[in-house]
Protein backbone atom coordinates (compact mmCIF):
# COMPACT_ATOMS: atom_id res chain seq x y z
CA UNK A 1 0.00 0.00 0.00
CA UNK A 2 2.71 2.33 0.29
CA UNK A 3 4.29 1.59 -2.25
CA UNK A 4 1.33 2.28 -3.99
CA UNK A 5 0.73 5.60 -2.48
CA UNK A 6 4.37 6.97 -3.36
CA UNK A 7 3.66 5.67 -6.96
CA UNK A 8 0.56 7.79 -7.20
CA UNK A 9 2.06 10.66 -5.66
CA UNK A 10 4.83 10.52 -7.83
CA UNK A 11 2.67 10.34 -10.77
CA UNK A 12 0.60 13.64 -9.79
CA UNK A 13 4.41 15.42 -9.67
CA UNK A 14 5.58 14.41 -12.89
CA UNK A 15 5.31 15.64 -16.43
CA UNK A 16 6.35 12.61 -17.60
CA UNK A 17 4.92 11.79 -21.15
CA UNK A 18 3.08 15.38 -21.46
CA UNK A 19 4.04 17.41 -24.68
CA UNK A 20 4.84 20.74 -24.38
CA UNK A 21 5.07 24.19 -26.00
CA UNK A 22 7.23 27.52 -24.77
CA UNK A 23 7.47 30.41 -26.56
CA UNK A 24 10.73 32.49 -26.38
CA UNK A 25 12.35 29.49 -23.96
CA UNK A 26 15.96 30.51 -24.91
CA UNK A 27 16.61 33.10 -22.03
CA UNK A 28 15.67 34.93 -19.31
CA UNK A 29 11.91 33.27 -17.96
CA UNK A 30 11.69 31.52 -20.92
CA UNK A 31 15.09 29.11 -20.88
CA UNK A 32 13.66 28.70 -16.77
CA UNK A 33 10.12 26.99 -17.35
CA UNK A 34 12.08 24.94 -20.25
CA UNK A 35 14.21 23.66 -18.11
CA UNK A 36 11.79 23.20 -15.49
CA UNK A 37 9.26 21.20 -17.61
CA UNK A 38 11.91 18.90 -19.57
CA UNK A 39 13.74 18.34 -16.09
CA UNK A 40 10.26 17.22 -14.94
CA UNK A 41 9.70 14.62 -17.70
CA UNK A 42 8.04 17.10 -20.79
CA UNK A 43 9.23 16.69 -23.94
CA UNK A 44 9.54 20.60 -25.13
CA UNK A 45 9.10 22.24 -28.41
CA UNK A 46 10.75 26.08 -27.89
CA UNK A 47 10.94 28.89 -30.20
CA UNK A 48 13.00 32.25 -30.62
CA UNK A 49 13.95 34.89 -33.39
CA UNK A 50 17.72 34.06 -33.19
CA UNK A 51 18.85 31.30 -34.72
CA UNK A 52 22.01 31.22 -33.10
CA UNK A 53 20.54 31.54 -29.73
CA UNK A 54 18.28 28.41 -30.22
CA UNK A 55 21.06 26.43 -31.71
CA UNK A 56 23.00 26.71 -28.75
CA UNK A 57 20.16 26.43 -26.34
CA UNK A 58 19.09 23.22 -27.88
CA UNK A 59 22.64 21.66 -27.65
CA UNK A 60 22.99 22.49 -23.91
CA UNK A 61 19.62 21.19 -23.35
CA UNK A 62 20.64 17.60 -25.81
CA UNK A 63 23.69 17.78 -23.55
CA UNK A 64 21.60 17.38 -20.33
CA UNK A 65 19.87 14.86 -21.56
CA UNK A 66 16.54 17.00 -21.65
CA UNK A 67 14.23 16.11 -24.68
CA UNK A 68 13.82 19.57 -26.46
CA UNK A 69 13.17 21.44 -29.83
CA UNK A 70 12.62 24.33 -31.52
CA UNK A 71 12.37 26.55 -34.54
CA UNK A 72 12.62 30.11 -35.19
CA UNK A 73 9.84 32.58 -35.38
CA UNK A 74 8.85 36.26 -34.77
CA UNK A 75 5.51 35.44 -32.59
CA UNK A 76 4.37 39.23 -33.27
CA UNK A 77 3.50 37.80 -36.75
CA UNK A 78 0.72 35.74 -37.72
CA UNK A 79 2.27 33.85 -40.32
CA UNK A 80 5.06 32.85 -38.77
CA UNK A 81 2.35 31.90 -35.52
CA UNK A 82 0.70 29.58 -38.17
CA UNK A 83 3.94 28.04 -39.01
CA UNK A 84 5.12 27.27 -35.36
CA UNK A 85 1.86 25.40 -34.55
CA UNK A 86 2.27 23.72 -37.99
CA UNK A 87 5.52 22.31 -37.09
CA UNK A 88 4.37 22.00 -33.50
CA UNK A 89 1.95 19.54 -34.75
CA UNK A 90 4.14 18.06 -36.88
CA UNK A 91 6.87 17.33 -34.45
CA UNK A 92 4.62 15.83 -31.88
CA UNK A 93 2.26 14.26 -34.38
CA UNK A 94 -0.82 16.48 -33.43
CA UNK A 95 -0.95 16.20 -29.91
CA UNK A 96 -0.27 18.76 -27.21
CA UNK A 97 -0.58 18.77 -23.43
CA UNK A 98 0.83 21.99 -22.41
CA UNK A 99 1.25 25.38 -24.05
CA UNK A 100 2.81 28.39 -22.21
CA UNK A 101 2.62 31.92 -23.69
CA UNK A 102 5.66 33.72 -22.41
CA UNK A 103 6.97 36.06 -24.79
CA UNK A 104 6.81 39.52 -24.16
CA UNK A 105 8.49 42.85 -24.69
CA UNK A 106 8.00 46.33 -23.35
CA UNK A 107 8.53 49.65 -25.18
CA UNK A 108 9.85 52.18 -22.12
CA UNK A 109 8.72 55.86 -23.12
CA UNK A 110 6.39 58.07 -21.49
CA UNK A 111 2.88 57.62 -22.87
CA UNK A 112 3.38 61.20 -24.80
CA UNK A 113 6.21 59.73 -26.78
CA UNK A 114 5.24 56.16 -27.77
CA UNK A 115 3.75 55.69 -31.56
CA UNK A 116 1.25 53.29 -33.58
CA UNK A 117 4.81 51.41 -34.33
CA UNK A 118 5.32 51.27 -30.83
CA UNK A 119 1.92 50.29 -29.57
CA UNK A 120 1.51 47.63 -32.71
CA UNK A 121 4.71 45.70 -31.80
CA UNK A 122 3.94 45.51 -27.75
CA UNK A 123 0.10 44.21 -28.12
CA UNK A 124 1.18 41.70 -31.21
CA UNK A 125 3.77 40.45 -29.02
CA UNK A 126 2.20 39.83 -25.43
CA UNK A 127 -1.07 40.11 -26.29
CA UNK A 128 -2.11 38.91 -29.74
CA UNK A 129 0.35 36.31 -30.10
CA UNK A 130 -0.99 34.50 -26.98
CA UNK A 131 -4.78 34.85 -27.80
CA UNK A 132 -3.77 33.73 -31.59
CA UNK A 133 -1.63 30.65 -30.48
CA UNK A 134 -4.09 29.72 -27.99
CA UNK A 135 -6.77 29.46 -30.75
CA UNK A 136 -4.70 27.57 -33.12
CA UNK A 137 -3.85 25.44 -30.18
CA UNK A 138 -7.14 24.42 -28.85
CA UNK A 139 -7.67 21.44 -31.11
CA UNK A 140 -4.63 19.75 -30.43
CA UNK A 141 -5.03 20.72 -25.85
CA UNK A 142 -8.56 19.24 -26.51
CA UNK A 143 -7.42 15.97 -26.84
CA UNK A 144 -5.33 15.43 -24.56
CA UNK A 145 -7.96 15.71 -22.04
CA UNK A 146 -5.54 16.95 -19.58
CA UNK A 147 -4.28 20.42 -20.90
CA UNK A 148 -2.81 23.44 -19.52
CA UNK A 149 -2.25 26.68 -20.67
CA UNK A 150 -0.08 28.93 -19.16
CA UNK A 151 -0.07 32.78 -19.84
CA UNK A 152 2.95 34.55 -18.08
CA UNK A 153 2.19 38.11 -16.91
CA UNK A 154 3.63 40.70 -14.93
CA UNK A 155 2.60 42.53 -11.50
CA UNK A 156 2.81 45.24 -14.24
CA UNK A 157 -0.79 44.18 -14.83
CA UNK A 158 -1.92 44.73 -11.12
CA UNK A 159 -0.14 48.44 -10.44
CA UNK A 160 1.64 50.97 -12.46
CA UNK A 161 5.23 50.33 -11.78
CA UNK A 162 7.41 53.08 -11.64
CA UNK A 163 9.48 53.47 -15.09
CA UNK A 164 6.99 54.02 -18.58
CA UNK A 165 5.90 50.79 -19.15
CA UNK A 166 1.86 52.13 -20.13
CA UNK A 167 2.11 49.72 -22.61
CA UNK A 168 3.65 46.48 -21.49
CA UNK A 169 0.94 46.96 -18.23
CA UNK A 170 -2.22 47.53 -20.64
CA UNK A 171 -0.91 44.31 -22.13
CA UNK A 172 -0.34 42.28 -18.81
CA UNK A 173 -3.65 43.01 -17.51
CA UNK A 174 -6.06 42.14 -20.50
CA UNK A 175 -3.82 39.14 -20.27
CA UNK A 176 -5.03 38.42 -16.81
CA UNK A 177 -8.34 38.63 -17.98
CA UNK A 178 -8.24 36.26 -20.84
CA UNK A 179 -6.65 34.22 -18.94
CA UNK A 180 -10.01 34.14 -16.67
CA UNK A 181 -12.54 33.95 -19.79
CA UNK A 182 -10.74 31.10 -21.44
CA UNK A 183 -10.69 29.22 -18.02
CA UNK A 184 -14.12 29.97 -17.86
CA UNK A 185 -14.79 28.93 -21.73
CA UNK A 186 -12.69 25.94 -22.23
CA UNK A 187 -13.21 24.15 -18.71
CA UNK A 188 -15.73 21.85 -20.39
CA UNK A 189 -12.67 21.03 -23.07
CA UNK A 190 -10.51 20.01 -19.96
CA UNK A 191 -7.92 22.32 -20.95
CA UNK A 192 -7.23 24.84 -17.79
CA UNK A 193 -5.97 28.26 -18.07
CA UNK A 194 -3.78 29.95 -15.31
CA UNK A 195 -1.58 32.55 -15.71
CA UNK A 196 1.81 33.48 -13.52
CA UNK A 197 2.63 36.79 -12.52
CA UNK A 198 6.47 37.57 -11.97
CA UNK A 199 7.75 40.69 -10.22
CA UNK A 200 11.31 41.44 -11.24
CA UNK A 201 13.26 38.78 -11.91
CA UNK A 202 16.75 38.75 -12.74
CA UNK A 203 17.14 38.24 -16.65
CA UNK A 204 19.45 39.10 -19.16
CA UNK A 205 16.84 41.09 -20.59
CA UNK A 206 16.77 43.84 -17.12
CA UNK A 207 20.05 43.08 -15.77
CA UNK A 208 21.45 46.49 -17.23
CA UNK A 209 18.09 48.30 -15.95
CA UNK A 210 18.37 46.99 -12.84
CA UNK A 211 22.26 47.55 -12.41
CA UNK A 212 21.58 51.04 -13.20
CA UNK A 213 18.59 51.17 -10.62
CA UNK A 214 20.50 50.19 -7.65
CA UNK A 215 23.08 52.70 -8.43
CA UNK A 216 21.55 55.11 -7.92
CA UNK A 217 18.87 53.46 -4.71
CA UNK A 218 20.89 50.16 -3.14
CA UNK A 219 17.98 49.69 -0.75
CA UNK A 220 15.43 49.77 -3.27
CA UNK A 221 15.21 45.62 -3.33
CA UNK A 222 14.89 45.44 0.28
CA UNK A 223 12.48 48.84 0.92
CA UNK A 224 10.11 47.45 -1.86
CA UNK A 225 10.04 43.86 -1.58
CA UNK A 226 9.46 41.75 1.62
CA UNK A 227 11.89 39.23 0.75
CA UNK A 228 14.57 42.04 0.01
CA UNK A 229 15.72 40.46 -3.43
CA UNK A 230 14.91 39.78 -6.93
CA UNK A 231 13.83 36.28 -8.11
CA UNK A 232 15.60 34.20 -10.19
CA UNK A 233 14.17 32.21 -13.92
CA UNK A 234 14.03 28.77 -12.42
CA UNK A 235 11.74 30.81 -9.32
CA UNK A 236 9.12 31.52 -12.22
CA UNK A 237 9.52 28.17 -13.90
CA UNK A 238 8.39 26.02 -10.62
CA UNK A 239 4.91 27.11 -10.32
CA UNK A 240 4.63 27.38 -14.00
CA UNK A 241 5.46 23.30 -13.84
CA UNK A 242 2.78 23.25 -10.72
CA UNK A 243 0.20 24.26 -12.45
CA UNK A 244 0.73 22.20 -15.85
CA UNK A 245 1.10 18.64 -13.35
CA UNK A 246 -1.90 16.67 -12.14
CA UNK A 247 -1.50 17.46 -8.33
CA UNK A 248 -2.71 21.21 -9.70
CA UNK A 249 -6.24 19.56 -11.39
CA UNK A 250 -8.48 21.37 -9.63
CA UNK A 251 -6.81 24.99 -10.22
CA UNK A 252 -7.84 26.78 -13.26
CA UNK A 253 -8.57 30.44 -13.98
CA UNK A 254 -5.63 32.06 -11.26
CA UNK A 255 -3.50 34.59 -11.33
CA UNK A 256 -0.67 33.37 -9.56
CA UNK A 257 2.13 36.01 -8.54
CA UNK A 258 5.55 34.92 -8.17
CA UNK A 259 6.98 38.92 -6.77
CA UNK A 260 8.64 38.16 -3.59
CA UNK A 261 5.74 39.95 -1.71
CA UNK A 262 6.35 43.28 -3.78
CA UNK A 263 2.39 43.52 -4.40
CA UNK A 264 1.70 43.20 -1.05
CA UNK A 265 4.03 45.35 0.29
CA UNK A 266 1.44 48.55 -0.11
CA UNK A 267 2.40 51.28 1.91
CA UNK A 268 4.48 49.95 3.96
CA UNK A 269 8.08 49.75 3.56
CA UNK A 270 11.20 48.20 5.15
CA UNK A 271 13.15 49.86 7.45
Amino acid sequence: MADDLKSRLAARWSLQGYKALVTGGTAGIGKGIVDELAALGASVYTCARSSSSLADRLKEWKDAGLDVAGSICDVSSRPQRLELMKSVSDHFAGNLDILVNNVGLSVEKPMLEQTEDDYNIVFSTNLESGYHLSQLAHPMLKLSKNASIIFVSSIAGYHPIAHPTTLYGMTKGAMHQLTKSLAYQWAKDMIRVNCVAPGGIETEATRERINALLVQDPTFFSRHVPLARQGKPEEVGAPVAFLCMPCSSYCTGHIFVVDGGTVINGLFQRS
